[in-house]
């Protein structure tokens, strides 16, 4: 174990370690060793034990016994209880799921107020391989072939945690040999012997099966679990020497490049769809291959679609770039708009955090510029009768151009208009129609010409302070 640690860089000294103790064989091994080892690692420990209330007495009797046993180590213990069915209920997820965040949440509660800058857990190789064999039932492709790693980073929305996993090389049978030969005597947890979660029955019975196939299926899944890792450091490389530039990140939205996404080698994409997936929502906990494959797919299809992903997760195809965002309408530039509102002309209007100013001017003061959020329109024909809202259903528009209007939303799908911005674009009109798509197109009725005496200039501009 001491040799792991240093290899694997885990515990680098002179600070507090918050050791997570069941009672099980497993914990108490990793806590004892690592009493043994705090001199030569240069650590202090502190006992973390959390009462789940599933098993009633039994669990209570798992608090007794860590409180005893961090007692006669003269360490400091935080015994914590949590009801994780009713979590469960209000999250609706799997025991297994409940037990595991409601457990990581305690511990960075306590590793918060002890400051603590790890917390080792006592998963060893039996986990690793039951881990890899989870991962690949649920088809999550080469990351989960990796199973466990050395140390890991966990995260919630009020939380984030360092994980190290000092036991990993360290089998389930060398752990509680470890406890008999020093009359540990730890508890045991009658609930490992029920086969309704997943990982119980890869335990108890597949593993075995496998090993009547393969006496030696443990070597043989931890070799695919150190090439897998291998392959994915060398996709690491690569992705990032032929990604950069496609990918950048917008509070918590990821836009990709469309023309140059495709460009990537599917190997590539893939990569590159998890390494941004985790970074929104800090792991890749249920996304699996086919969710991956999916958004491959869909990246291929016109723009528009919505592609509705595990915990909250979409991707969307855009005309010239896709967003995978928590929700469908996460990333707007636009500010959400409420209501109508009469302009003040001349004069400025505030509405929805945008910040409107109306000035009357002689048709030879339009200056020619690009700025798509100032508009020069004719004051003859649409009057200072003028309103702003957004989009309402049966909308017609007749763009620039044109000489018959059409479906306001056939021109916004024209003009690749993404359908999460559509509804937040404001709309300035006069009493018969629109006069302005904001940011997009004039109505061809507005248009300034050589008749015009009188130009009405528009400009519309988002307060800063404003967010989408």
């Amino acid at each position: 174990m001491l040799r792991f640690i240093r290899e694997n860089n885990l515990i680098t000294g002179q600070q507090l370690l918050l050791v997570a103790v069941s009672g099980g064989p497993d914990s108490v091994c990793l806590l004892q060793t690592l009493v043994n080892l705090s001199e030569e690692l240069d650590i202090k420990l502190h006992i973390a034990h959390l009462d789940h209330q599933l098993r009633g007495a039994e669990s209570e009797a798992d608090a007794a016994y860590v409180e005893r046993l961090a007692q006669q180590l003269g360490l400091p213990v935080t015994i914590g209880v949590r009801d994780v069915k009713a979590y469960r209920a209000r999250h609706h997820l799997s025991l297994e799921e409940a037990a595991r965040e409601v457990r990581y949440t305690f511990l960075a509660e306590v590793a918060e107020s002890t400051s603590a800058g790890l917390v080792a857990v006592g998963h060893t190789t039996d986990d690793h391989v039951e881990t890899i064999l989870m991962h690949l039932i649920r088809g999550s492709g080469t990351t989960g072939l990796r199973g466990l790693q050395p140390s890991m980073h966990w995260q919630s929305a009020e939380h984030s945690l360092n994980i190290i996993r000092p036991l990993l090389p360290v089998s389930r049978q060398e752990t509680a040999d470890y406890c008999r030969s020093r009359q540990l005597e730890p508890r045991l947890d009658s609930s490992n012997l029920s086969l309704s979660p997943l990982r119980n029955k890869i335990r108890l019975q597949l593993v075995p099966l496998l090993a009547t196939y393969n006496p030696r299926i443990t070597e043989a899944l931890l070799r695919t679990a150190r090439l897998a890792g291998d392959d994915l450091d060398s996709l690491n490389k690569v992705s990032k020497r032929l990604g950069a530039g496609v990918a950048r990140r917008e509070g918590k939205t990821v836009i990709f490049d469309k023309k140059e996404f495709l460009k990537l080698p599917v190997s590539v994409q893939r990569h590159l769809l998890r390494e941004s997936i985790e970074d929104i929502l800090g792991s890749l906990k249920d996304i699996e291959a086919h969710h991956i494959a999916e958004i491959i797919a869909s990246a291929g299809k016109p723009a528009g679609k919505t592609l509705s992903l595990p915990m909250g997760l979409a991707f969307v195809t855009e005309h010239d770039r896709f967003l995978l965002a928590p929700e469908s309408a996460a990333y707007s530039p636009f500010p959400a708009i409420r209501g109508e509102c009469v302009l003040k002309i001349p004069g400025e209007t505030i509405f929805s955090s945008w910040h409107i100013t109306a000035t009357i001017i002689e048709r030879e003061q339009m200056i020619e510029e690009e700025n798509e959020f100032t508009a020069y329109l004719s004051l003859d024909n649409i009057g200072d009768s003028l309103t702003v809202r957004q989009r309402k259903q049966g909308d017609r528009f007749q763009p620039l151009g044109m000489s018959q209007p059409k479906e306001l939303a056939e021109f916004m799908i024209d003009a690749k208009i993404p359908r999460a911005w559509r509804s937040r674009i404001p709309l300035v009109c006069s009493p018969e129609h629109i006069v302005w798509v904001a940011g997009y197109r004039i109505s061809d009725k507005a248009r300034v010409t050589e008749n015009t005496k009188k130009v009405l200039q528009l400009e519309i501009i988002q307060d800063a302070g404003s967010t989408p």
